[in-house]
């Protein structure tokens, strides 16, 4: 997905996370299912897993209107945008967010409060390109400072003198996922079948100016 940081250099990390909370041989669980709600458990699988098995779910039997997933204890979660983006490319609008270990201080200083929290929103398009937006809320990613492309010290809410509305979108999405999965780190995914059609609009609109997530077209 063009983020080194989620690649190979994550082994190592990754082991780590293999001697406390992971379990290589967890497989995760759908506990509750509706038309409109489902409820994951990780069950000690790496959230990857966790993460694919419900979007398999999802393009196996579609939402007939809207379907929010909750999954519990579903970490790591990668490139959100790559969820989102599977599940557009099937026609579903997708929105997709995660907590992570608290990384963001306040933006006056202190302790890490919350995660980085990404949130990704796919949107299908008829042109067959959906449009892609994925944003975390830090200056820099986790897997910058994993890399070294960045210093843990850099790992801030994003925006400078606005970094207010980055920290609030944090503590925003931390709390939402905290309410709905529990205090483990989750995941939210809400997939729904779209009503409209207004990427190609907006592409007409942007006259060949590069749309979120165009990047990464395959």
């Amino acid at each position: 997905m063009g983020r080194t940081g989620h690649g190979l250099a994550r082994i190592e990390w990754l082991e780590g996370l293999l001697e406390g909370t992971i379990d290589p041989a967890g497989r995760p669980q759908r506990v509750e299912r509706s038309d409109g709600f489902e409820h994951w458990l990780g069950r000690g699988a790496l959230g990857y897993l966790t993460l694919a098995a419900i979007c398999d779910g999802l393009l196996a039997d579609p939402p007939s209107r809207s379907r929010l997933v909750v999954a519990e204890a579903c970490f790591p979660t990668g490139v959100l945008g790559a969820w989102a983006r599977r599940l557009a490319a099937a026609g579903l609008v997708a929105v997709v967010t995660a907590t992570s270990p608290r990384r963001l201080p306040h933006p006056e200083g202190g302790p890490p409060l919350t995660g980085t929290n990404p949130i990704a929103i796919a949107i299908p398009s008829s042109d067959g390109h959906p449009v892609v937006a994925d944003v975390s809320m830090g200056t820099v990613t986790h897997g910058d400072v994993l890399t070294g492309a960045a210093r843990p010290d850099e790992l801030v809410p994003f925006g400078g003198p606005q970094a207010h509305k980055a920290f609030a979108l944090a503590v925003g999405l931390e709390l939402l996922v905290g309410a709905l999965a529990g205090p483990e780190h989750g995941a939210l995914v809400l997939a729904a079948q779209p009503e409209h059609d207004p990427v190609p609009e907006l592409r007409a609109l942007a006259d060949g100016l590069r749309l979120p997530g165009d990047g990464s077209r395959d």
